[in-house]
Protein backbone atom coordinates (compact mmCIF):
# COMPACT_ATOMS: atom_id res chain seq x y z
CA UNK A 1 0.00 0.00 0.00
CA UNK A 2 1.19 3.50 -0.73
CA UNK A 3 2.00 5.99 1.99
CA UNK A 4 -0.89 8.44 2.50
CA UNK A 5 -0.51 11.45 4.76
CA UNK A 6 -3.05 13.90 6.12
CA UNK A 7 -1.86 17.18 7.61
CA UNK A 8 -3.82 19.67 9.70
CA UNK A 9 -1.71 22.81 9.86
CA UNK A 10 -1.81 26.09 11.70
CA UNK A 11 0.89 28.64 12.58
CA UNK A 12 0.98 27.16 16.10
CA UNK A 13 1.00 23.41 15.48
CA UNK A 14 0.71 20.69 12.88
CA UNK A 15 -0.96 17.31 13.27
CA UNK A 16 0.34 14.66 10.87
CA UNK A 17 -1.60 11.43 10.28
CA UNK A 18 0.33 8.74 8.38
CA UNK A 19 -1.63 5.84 6.87
CA UNK A 20 0.49 2.96 5.59
CA UNK A 21 -0.17 -0.81 5.42
CA UNK A 22 -3.34 -0.65 7.58
CA UNK A 23 -1.40 1.21 10.29
CA UNK A 24 -2.14 4.70 11.54
CA UNK A 25 0.41 6.99 13.17
CA UNK A 26 -0.37 10.45 14.55
CA UNK A 27 2.42 12.99 15.15
CA UNK A 28 2.34 16.54 16.42
CA UNK A 29 4.81 19.32 15.67
CA UNK A 30 4.69 22.53 17.72
CA UNK A 31 5.95 25.75 16.16
CA UNK A 32 6.70 27.42 19.52
CA UNK A 33 5.63 30.72 17.95
CA UNK A 34 4.15 33.26 20.31
CA UNK A 35 1.11 35.22 19.23
CA UNK A 36 2.91 38.56 19.44
CA UNK A 37 6.64 38.02 19.39
CA UNK A 38 8.76 40.69 21.03
CA UNK A 39 12.39 41.06 20.10
CA UNK A 40 15.07 43.05 21.85
CA UNK A 41 16.95 45.81 20.14
CA UNK A 42 15.91 48.28 17.53
CA UNK A 43 16.59 51.85 16.54
CA UNK A 44 16.45 54.99 18.64
CA UNK A 45 13.64 57.36 17.73
CA UNK A 46 14.17 61.09 17.22
CA UNK A 47 10.73 62.12 18.52
CA UNK A 48 10.78 63.85 21.89
CA UNK A 49 7.84 62.12 23.58
CA UNK A 50 7.99 58.53 22.38
CA UNK A 51 9.47 55.28 23.68
CA UNK A 52 13.24 55.16 23.57
CA UNK A 53 13.54 52.11 21.36
CA UNK A 54 11.34 50.52 18.74
CA UNK A 55 11.81 47.51 16.51
CA UNK A 56 11.38 48.01 12.80
CA UNK A 57 8.42 46.12 11.33
CA UNK A 58 10.57 44.60 8.64
CA UNK A 59 12.87 43.12 11.27
CA UNK A 60 9.92 41.55 13.12
CA UNK A 61 8.45 40.23 9.84
CA UNK A 62 11.81 38.79 8.80
CA UNK A 63 12.23 36.95 12.10
CA UNK A 64 8.65 35.65 11.92
CA UNK A 65 9.23 34.36 8.37
CA UNK A 66 12.52 32.71 9.35
CA UNK A 67 10.75 30.95 12.22
CA UNK A 68 7.95 29.79 9.89
CA UNK A 69 10.50 28.49 7.36
CA UNK A 70 12.13 26.32 10.05
CA UNK A 71 8.69 25.08 11.12
CA UNK A 72 7.68 24.22 7.55
CA UNK A 73 11.02 22.46 6.99
CA UNK A 74 10.34 20.21 10.00
CA UNK A 75 6.94 19.33 8.56
CA UNK A 76 8.32 18.69 5.06
CA UNK A 77 10.88 16.28 6.51
CA UNK A 78 8.00 14.28 8.04
CA UNK A 79 5.82 14.14 4.90
CA UNK A 80 8.48 13.23 2.34
CA UNK A 81 7.93 9.92 0.63
CA UNK A 82 4.14 10.27 0.57
CA UNK A 83 2.29 9.27 -2.59
CA UNK A 84 -0.64 11.50 -1.68
CA UNK A 85 -0.92 14.38 0.78
CA UNK A 86 -4.13 15.92 2.13
CA UNK A 87 -3.49 19.35 3.69
CA UNK A 88 -6.21 21.17 5.61
CA UNK A 89 -6.53 23.72 8.36
CA UNK A 90 -7.73 27.14 9.36
CA UNK A 91 -6.03 30.35 8.34
CA UNK A 92 -3.41 30.86 5.68
CA UNK A 93 -0.75 28.44 6.92
CA UNK A 94 -2.01 25.66 4.63
CA UNK A 95 -1.57 27.83 1.52
CA UNK A 96 1.88 29.03 2.66
CA UNK A 97 2.89 25.40 3.23
CA UNK A 98 1.52 24.37 -0.18
CA UNK A 99 3.51 27.14 -1.88
CA UNK A 100 6.65 26.13 0.02
CA UNK A 101 6.11 22.47 -0.89
CA UNK A 102 5.62 23.23 -4.60
CA UNK A 103 8.69 25.46 -4.77
CA UNK A 104 10.94 22.78 -3.26
CA UNK A 105 12.81 19.97 -4.97
CA UNK A 106 10.69 17.16 -3.54
CA UNK A 107 7.39 16.65 -5.32
CA UNK A 108 4.32 14.85 -4.01
CA UNK A 109 2.26 13.33 -6.86
CA UNK A 110 -1.20 13.91 -5.34
CA UNK A 111 -1.70 17.07 -3.29
CA UNK A 112 -5.08 18.36 -2.12
CA UNK A 113 -5.66 21.47 0.04
CA UNK A 114 -8.92 22.20 1.85
CA UNK A 115 -10.31 24.60 4.47
CA UNK A 116 -11.21 23.26 7.92
CA UNK A 117 -11.89 24.57 11.42
CA UNK A 118 -9.83 23.84 14.49
CA UNK A 119 -9.98 20.16 15.39
CA UNK A 120 -8.79 17.74 18.01
CA UNK A 121 -6.23 15.10 17.06
CA UNK A 122 -8.94 12.42 16.91
CA UNK A 123 -11.09 14.55 14.62
CA UNK A 124 -8.10 15.13 12.35
CA UNK A 125 -7.37 11.38 12.17
CA UNK A 126 -11.03 10.61 11.39
CA UNK A 127 -11.14 13.23 8.62
CA UNK A 128 -7.95 11.86 7.06
CA UNK A 129 -9.27 8.27 7.14
CA UNK A 130 -12.54 9.40 5.56
CA UNK A 131 -10.71 11.37 2.84
CA UNK A 132 -8.52 8.43 1.82
CA UNK A 133 -11.40 5.91 1.85
CA UNK A 134 -12.79 7.50 -1.31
Amino acid sequence: MEKQIGLWIDHKKAVIVILEDDKEEVKQIQSDMEKHARFRGGARTKAAYSPNFFTAETQVDRRFNEHLNKYYSQIISQVTGAKSLFVFGSGEAKHEFEKRLKSGKRRIPKLHVENADKMTDRQVAAKVRKYFER
